[in-house]
């Protein structure tokens, strides 16, 4: 004879492991759908500057003091007036969010591209907010006016000797996160005509792909 009641238990065991196998499965589908929506949102609004191209319209970059440079397309403005380190570059982003830069770190020398960026701490603010819309041009400017301060007589002897310099930029998207560093590079043949071109990117909110 039929144990009734056994078999009745067994069956709502089965149909509860059913239920909790298909739970999971929803479940999991659910958060890599999730995942896969984050990630396309955090690609629509992630940034990537490079030089501008020499075709690209001439920018009118002005400083807090007056001062103020034409900057061409693919090109880098490096002057010392009154003792003042005056630094600008001409600015693509190619990415596909808002570029909003952060902080920069200048050194007097050509960096290799296995050397490590400079921490986000050691970056200098800039004195007003930046931004380089998607697929379009803009730029970025910097000035050293104290000549006690560190690296001040460094750069100053580059310039004049015209040498490479080496400019890492700090930015995000207009949200404050995917920070990035990106290292620029300043050369001058002549020491009048700046060229800007960009060497490395560092994702620093995300695992780097090397």
């Amino acid at each position: 004879m039929a144990d009734w009641v056994t078999i009745s238990s067994l069956a709502t065991a089965g149909g509860t492991l059913v239920l909790a196998v298909a739970t999971f499965a929803s479940v999991r589908s659910a958060n890599q759908a999730a995942r896969t929506a984050e990630r396309a949102l955090q690609v629509g609004l992630r940034p990537l500057l490079m030089p501008s191209r020499l075709e690209d319209p001439l920018l009118k970059v002005m400083w807090v003091d007056g001062h103020h440079s034409r900057l061409e397309g693919g090109r880098a403005s490096v002057e010392i007036v009154d003792g003042i380190v005056y630094l600008a570059m001409s600015l693509r982003n190619v990415g596909s969010g808002m570029a909003v830069l952060h902080g920069w770190y200048p050194s007097a020398t050509r960096l290799r591209g296995d050397h490590p960026h400079a921490e986000p701490e050691r970056f200098r603010t800039l004195t007003r907010d930046l931004y380089v819309p998607p697929g379009d041009v803009g730029f970025w400017q910097g000035a050293f006016r104290d000549p006690a301060e560190p690296g001040y007589a460094e750069l100053c002897e580059a310039i004049q000797a015209h040498r490479v310099l080496t400019v890492e930029l700090l930015y995000g998207d207009h949200e404050g996160g995917q920070r990035m560093v990106s290292r620029f590079a300043l050369s001058s043949g002549d020491g009048t005509t700046w060229l800007a071109s960009v060497g490395r990117h560092w994702n620093l909110d995300r695992p780097d792909p090397r």
